[in-house]
C-alpha cells in the first residue's frame, strides 16, 4: 500500500443505553466530538468525511452531523453500514481514497446512538412478515428474527465447543483492565468530555464470578449467553484523521502512525463472531508476516467467545491483546466501535512500543475486517 498515516483521533466517553445521552441523537453527540477534533488538529483542508452509523434514522446521517458540527458545506460526508465493523470499513474507505490521490485528508471513523434510535417498520407491500415493526436489522436470508445475532453467537458457541468458565475468565479481565486503564488515566489523550460525561459508564469494578454466576441466559432456548458475556447497547462517537504524505511534508507535520493494511472477508453469517479470525489471517498473509510480527492486537470485544477463539488461534498474544479492555466493559456503540478500537490500538502501542498491530472485528451477516497499524 501506499502510504497512508494517521495524524491523531478522539472519542466520546461511552454512555450506556437510556442514561446520560439518552437526549442527544447520534448527529449532535458526533458534532460534539467532530467539533472538538478540528479544534485540537485544526486541518487545514477536509477533503472527504467518512463514517459508520448503523442504527440511526438512515440517509446520510455523516453529512448531517458534519452541518451540525458547523464545517463547511463544501466538505463531502459519507455513511457506511458495515454494522460492528461499520467505522473499520470507513478507516479503509478514507485510506482508499488517499492511496488514489483523490484525497489528502479524510476524517473517517463513526456515531452511534442505541438511546434515541428511531422504532422501524416494514411497508405492509412486503410479503412474509409475521411482524411490521422492528429495531434490529435484517442480515441473513430467510425470516427476519430480531436475536439472530445473539443466536448467531450461541452457535459459535456451542459450534467451538466454548466453555462458561473460559467466557467467565474474559468478562472479569475485560472489566479489571478497563478499571485499571481508567484509573491510571491512559486514555485520557484520546477521550473528550460532551454532554457531561466525563467517564465511560460501563465499567463495573466490582464485577465477580459470583455475580456471573447468578446471571441468567439471555435467549430463550439458550444456555451460554448472558447480559456479561455479551456486550451491551451503547451510545459514542470516535473519529481519526488520515493523510497522504503530501500532506504532511507541504504542512510540516509527523504522523505517529502508518496504515499499512487491510483485510475484509465474507465468512459464516450464521456464526458471525468467528469472522475475526479469517479476516485476521488474510491480513497477515496480504502483509506477509506472521502473528509473531505482531506487538498488540485488539479486537471489537461483541462476545466473549471472540475472545476465547482469538486466545486460543494466539495464545501467546494474551497479554498483548486488549490490554485496556474491551467491549464488555466499555461497551459497543455499534457505528462506533471500530474507530475507538483503532484508538485503543494506537495507545497500546504507544504505551507498549511495538512497532506493529492488529485491530479487527466481526459483523452481522459474517464480515470480518482487520487493519494492519505500524508505528
Amino acid at each position: 500500500m501506499d502510504k497512508v498515516f494517521i495524524l491523531g483521533g478522539l472519542r466520546s466517553f461511552i454512555g450506556v443505553r437510556n442514561s446520560a445521552y439518552r437526549h442527544v441523537p447520534a448527529e449532535h453527540l458526533g458534532a460534539a466530538v467532530l467539533k472538538e477534533l478540528t479544534a485540537r488538529y485544526q486541518p487545514s483542508k477536509i477533503d472527504m468525511i467518512i463514517c459508520g452509523n448503523c442504527v440511526g434514522g438512515g440517509g446520510n446521517i455523516t453529512r448531517l452531523m458534519a452541518l451540525e458540527a458547523g464545517l463547511p458545506e463544501s466538505i463531502p460526508s459519507v455513511t457506511v453500514d458495515l454494522q460492528c465493523a461499520s467505522s473499520l470499513e470507513a478507516v479503509i474507505t478514507a485510506a482508499a481514497r488517499i492511496q488514489s490521490g483523490l484525497a489528502d485528508l479524510v476524517i473517517a471513523g463513526g456515531f452511534e446512538s442505541s438511546s434515541t434510535q428511531p422504532l422501524r417498520s416494514y411497508n405492509p407491500n412486503r410479503p412474509y412478515i409475521s411482524s411490521h415493526t422492528y429495531t434490529t436489522a435484517k442480515f441473513i436470508p430467510g425470516p427476519h428474527r430480531e436475536d439472530v445475532m445473539l443466536q448467531g453467537a450461541e452457535k459459535t458457541i456451542c459450534h467451538y465447543h466454548i466453555s462458561p468458565g473460559e467466557m467467565d475468565a474474559w468478562v472479569l479481565e475485560s472489566h479489571r483492565r478497563v478499571y485499571e486503564a481508567a484509573r491510571e488515566g491512559l486514555l485520557d489523550s484520546i477521550t473528550v468530555p460532551v454532554y457531561g460525561l466525563d467517564h465511560d459508564e460501563g465499567i463495573r469494578p466490582r464485577l465477580n464470578q459470583r455475580l456471573l454466576d447468578r446471571l441468567p441466559c439471555v435467549l430463550k432456548d439458550g444456555r451460554y449467553l448472558n447480559a456479561a458475556n455479551a456486550c451491551t447497547m451503547n451510545d459514542g462517537a470516535a473519529f481519526l484523521l488520515l493523510c497522504s504524505e503530501p500532506y504532511l511534508k507541504k504542512h510540516q507535520l509527523s504522523a505517529p502512525f502508518r496504515l499499512a493494511n487491510a483485510c475484509t472477508v465474507g465468512a459464516d453469517p450464521l456464526m458471525s463472531p468467528a469472522s475475526v479470525l479469517p479476516a485476521v489471517r488474510g491480513l497477515l498473509e496480504r502483509s506477509g508476516l506472521s502473528m509473531n510480527d505482531i506487538g498488540s492486537f485488539e479486537c471489537n470485544e461483541a462476545f466473549a467467545a471472540i475472545d476465547v477463539l482469538i486466545n486460543r488461534a494466539y495464545p501467546d498474544k494474551a497479554s498483548r491483546y486488549n490490554q485496556l479492555g474491551g467491549a464488555l466493559a466499555y461497551g459497543h456503540p455499534y457505528g462506533a466501535s471500530g474507530a475507538i478500537i483503532l484508538l485503543h490500538l494506537m495507545k497500546s502501542m504507544e504505551l507498549s512500543e511495538s512497532s506493529r498491530g492488529i485491530c479487527c472485528a466481526a459483523a452481522a451477516g459474517g464480515i470480518g475486517s482487520a487493519i494492519l497499524l505500524e508505528q
